[in-house]
């Protein structure tokens, strides 16, 4: 997913996003039972434009919500808003809160 418009960015920027590997339903949401048999088959990797990649986890957090994760404990966590609810379709949105506190959202380039 790249980011789509936000406050400093009217146009988005494709150079800064997420590339997510998680299994999916029917449906094009996350398929829960099936991130439970395989966690660590769930990977982030947070590209941004004249930064350092970060690879690291998506996790269901012990707070009920979804979070990406590049290191133990809940510092560096970026929760995403409704994860679970969304169907992941090229198109559409997810909003990710950094660990910085930013809230930025992302549109869903393609689904593969």
């Amino acid at each position: 997913m790249e980011m789509a418009r936000n406050p400093g960015y009217p146009d988005g920027d494709p150079a800064c996003g997420y590339e997510i590997r998680m299994p999916m339903d029917i449906g094009g949401r996350i398929d829960v039972a099936a991130f439970r048999r395989d966690r660590k088959a769930c990977t982030v990797r947070r590209f941004w434009r004249d930064e350092d990649d970060r690879t690291g986890l998506l996790h269901h957090t012990r707070h009920g919500t979804w979070a990406f994760s590049y290191a133990p404990g809940e510092d560096d966590d970026e929760p995403l808003f409704r994860l679970e609810a969304h169907a992941l379709r090229p198109g559409e949105y997810v909003t990710v809160r950094e660990h910085d506190g930013n809230t930025i959202t992302f549109r869903i380039a393609s689904v593969t």
